[in-house]
C-alpha cells in the first residue's frame, strides 16, 4: 500500500561504565619558586621525588568492586530496560493499527484509505522522534552518572593524598594504558576501594 509505514527496532544498551572514561591525574602538589642565587653560587639541585609520592589505582578493579559505581550502573539498566519497554509498547500498539488496516483496506473507500494512511504515517514518526529521544535520554543519564562517578572517586583521592602526602594519584586502566608499569607497593587500589565501600556504607544509612 502506498505510504505503508514499517516500523524499526529499538535497541538500547546500557554498558557497564565507559571504556572511554578520562585517566584521573590529581596532582596536590605545590610549586614553591627559588630565590635567585648569586651568579658565583650553583643553583640548589630540585630534590628527587621519592616512588613513595606517587601511587596509582587500578580502575578496572575499583570500579567492579565498588558499590556505588554498582549501584549507579544497576539503576542505569532499570532506566534502560523500562525505556526500551515502553518503546516496543508504542511500536506494538502502531503495528497492530497498521496489521488493521491492511485487513480492511479492500473494503475502505478511497477517502478512508487516503486518511488511514496519513494517519499511520503521523504515527510512525511521532514514533521514531519517541524512539530516538528515549535513547538520547539513557544517554545522557549513563554521561551524568558517569560523571558522579568520577567526582566521587577524585574527590576522595584528593583527600586521600593530602592526607598520605602524595604528590600525585594517577589511575590506570587496561583500556587506556598510560601507565605501562608501577611498582606494587604504589598500588593503593586496595585501601582506597575499601575506604569509598566504607563511606558509601555510612551514606546509605
Amino acid at each position: 500500500m502506498p505510504g505503508s509505514a514499517k516500523l524499526s527496532k529499538m535497541k538500547i544498551s546500557v554498558p557497564f561504565l565507559s571504556k572511554a572514561t578520562a585517566v584521573t591525574v590529581l596532582a596536590c602538589s605545590i610549586l614553591a619558586c627559588n630565590k635567585p642565587q648569586p651568579a658565583e653560587k650553583p643553583a640548589a639541585a630540585a630534590p628527587e621525588v621519592n616512588k613513595e609520592t606517587i601511587v596509582y589505582i587500578n580502575q578496572d578493579t575499583l570500579l567492579k568492586n565498588y558499590k556505588y559505581a554498582e549501584d549507579v550502573t544497576k539503576t542505569l539498566q532499570d532506566k534502560g530496560r523500562d525505556a526500551q519497554n515502553q518503546v516496543q509498547s508504542k511500536g506494538q500498539a502502531i503495528q497492530h493499527e497498521f496489521s488493521d488496516y491492511q485487513k480492511n483496506a479492500n473494503s475502505m473507500s478511497a477517502d478512508q484509505r487516503q486518511s488511514t494512511e496519513q494517519h499511520l504515517q503521523r504515527e510512525q514518526q511521532d514514533f521514531q522522534s519517541y524512539q530516538q529521544n528515549a535513547a538520547a535520554g539513557i544517554q545522557n543519564e549513563q554521561a551524568r552518572a558517569n560523571n558522579q562517578v568520577y567526582d566521587k572517586i577524585a574527590d576522595f583521592a584528593k583527600g586521600y593524598a593530602k592526607e598520605k602526602g602524595y604528590k600525585l594519584v594517577l589511575m590506570y586502566s587496561k583500556a587506556n594504558p598510560t601507565i605501562l608499569y608501577g611498582d606494587q607497593s604504589m598500588d593503593v587500589t586496595a585501601d582506597v576501594l575499601k575506604r569509598l565501600n566504607d563511606e558509601y556504607a555510612k551514606e546509605k544509612k
